[in-house]
């Protein structure tokens, strides 16, 4: 097994302390490699992950981010599945102020998927109509 293979199959969330936790600040990470296996075809599905958060007492640490989200790529499981353990997965982890996942899901057989999860909602997207 070769060291990247195996540093995203022992992928773990990691935490930092945040530095400026009297603050209200927005983090946005972008992640255009994800990948994970279609569980009907066993295609491969391509999206790009969005991560925005206002951090409380811990931000994520990005390698373990790269890793863990590298870890999806063997994995059967719908976008919506995806997305939503990624979204549940991260709130847990790092209790944040606020938090939001968008999947944007490659077009695949003429379809195009995003999903969207907001610690606020999905009131959130549904009142701006212009997300879409």
């Amino acid at each position: 097994m070769k060291y990247g293979e195996k540093a995203i199959k022992e992928a773990k969330l990691e935490l930092w302390e945040n530095p400026s936790q009297e603050k209200d600040y927005l983090i946005e990470i972008s992640f255009p490699e994800f990948t994970c296996l279609c569980p009907r075809s066993g295609y491969p599905d391509f999206a790009t992950i969005k991560i925005r958060y206002i951090p409380d007492k811990y931000i994520i640490e990005l390698r373990s981010l790269k890793h863990y989200l590298n870890s999806f790529r063997d994995k059967y499981m719908t976008h919506e599945e995806a997305t939503n353990r990624i979204f549940n997965d991260l709130k847990e982890k790092l209790s944040p102020r606020y938090i939001e996942v968008i999947g944007d899901f490659n077009i695949r057989g003429g379809i195009k998927t995003i999903i969207r999860i907001s610690s606020e909602g999905v009131s959130k997207y549904i009142n701006n109509q212009n997300n879409f």
